[in-house]
């Protein structure tokens, strides 16, 4: 038998009216739990996505997508024919070194123990413009610090300040029997320029500055940085791109020794980590309502072969064999799984685009956060999963009703089947 024959079969089994109104019943069943499963699935894993695209522009506001940084050892040269190279990569918008180390922020009361990140004019520039804000978060020779991190240091504006290096420690301890190293032991005192509000991690313990000044408390050389920021265009979906382009660059020009590249979710690997698990754990558990569902088609469709024992004789009469009988069920499921599938798409797109249009639900706390409402991303990969993963699940549930077919054409004489 040819396969549009098997088609044809399959789909008057699947939707013409059948005998027994049961049949239909359970039918209908599991194609709504399938359009249920599929399309509260694929809303709550584009709500997920929507959270963590969230989370990724808050962090691309002080750090960059991707950054090359040394191999060996925490500084590396950046002459500006490196940056030139880099900034010809595909993808790339923009390459530009940045000073960033640990440092220790001696404040009005006590100490914390800070980052200080270290940006250039141009990044500065971006930074006020992504946040909006119309006066510099520092100068020259001030600082930006986190708006808990002032809290809890009891740091404001026009605060002066010591911060310095750790390394200070351990060259102070030389110095007890290496007396010329007293000089180096200058403590550098910063004014507070500004507070921000950005992120929490850079809320909690980041100082901003200007890369001399950066420099300066880390005690690096004025040549040597900590690495270089790499950007990209806005959309995340071309960060894969992105880092893939580095590695090829680095590894075309036999730099793998010299340089390695750290995407922005390998830095922040237990946040970013946290929030991938969360939307396959959901992935997981929302699955079962769809296998729920399509276990439910193992039911119809024994029911449906039952029903049909005549015509299934008469089909083998008329030359079908087992093979034939077995595509004509796993296909009547398969065309259930896809109809419900793709129902349950359409409406997940439908209440997406919606929500990401119009914000029609609102978080239960709007002041408590920095957006409204609930951030909806809808991701095509994740379609096609959940797709996918529908539609095997269908074909699987009808392997035993298309068995039990086959074995109800072949097992009864042409007497019984005639009566």
């Amino acid at each position: 038998m040819r396969f549009a024959p098997g088609l044809w079969i399959a789909q008057r089994y699947s939707f013409a009216r059948k005998r027994f109104r049961v049949i239909n019943i359970i039918s209908a069943i599991s194609l709504t739990g399938i359009i249920v499963g599929v399309s509260t699935l694929l809303v709550v894993m584009s709500v997920l996505n929507g959270f963590q695209q969230v989370a990724w522009d808050l962090f691309v506001t002080v750090e960059s997508p991707a950054q090359v940084l040394p191999a060996e050892g925490k500084d590396m040269e950046v002459p500006d024919s490196l940056l030139a190279q880099i900034s010809r990569i595909e993808g790339v918008v923009s390459a530009e070194p940045f000073a960033e180390g640990a440092a220790i922020l001696s404040g009005n009361e006590k100490g914390e123990l800070v980052m200080v990140k270290g940006i250039t004019r141009t990044a500065h520039e971006r930074l006020m413009k992504q946040t909006g804000r119309e006066m510099p978060y520092f100068d020259s020779e001030t600082v930006s610090v986190g708006e808990m991190l002032a809290y809890k240091a009891k740091l404001a504006p026009a605060t002066r300040v010591k911060i310095f290096s750790p390394e200070l420690i351990s060259l102070g301890l030389q110095s007890l029997s290496q007396p010329y190293l007293l000089p180096a032991l200058t403590f550098p005192v910063v004014e507070v320029e500004s507070v921000f509000s950005l992120q929490r991690i850079f809320n909690d313990h980041y100082v901003l500055a200007s890369e001399e000044t950066a420099r300066r408390i880390l005690l690096q050389k004025e040549s040597l940085y900590s690495g270089i920021d790499v950007r990209g265009s806005d959309d995340r979906a071309t960060h894969t791109a992105l880092v893939r382009n580095l590695r090829s660059w680095i590894r075309d020009n036999g730099l793998e020794n010299t340089y390695i590249v750290r995407p922005l979710e390998e830095k922040y690997r237990d946040i970013f980590g946290v929030m991938e698990i969360e939307k396959w754990v959901s992935f997981s558990v929302l699955m079962l309502v769809i296998v729920v569902a399509a276990l439910s088609l193992t039911g119809s469709l024994t029911m449906t072969a039952i029903d049909k024992r005549k015509e299934l004789f008469y089909l083998r009469c008329l030359g079908l064999e087992k093979p034939q009988f077995l595509m004509i069920f796993i296909m009547e499921g398969g065309m259930i799984g896809l109809a419900g599938t793709m129902a349950g798409a359409v409406i997940a797109w439908m209440v997406c685009f919606t929500q990401e249009t119009f914000g029609v639900i609102e978080l239960p706390s709007k002041s408590a956060f920095i957006i409204d409402a609930y951030p909806v991303s809808m991701q095509a990969s994740d379609f096609l999963i959940v797709s996918g993963t529908t539609i095997a699940v269908s074909l699987l549930v009808s392997l035993y009703p298309a068995f039990k077919a086959a074995g109800i054409a072949s097992s009864k004489s042409l007497s019984d089947k005639a009566d």
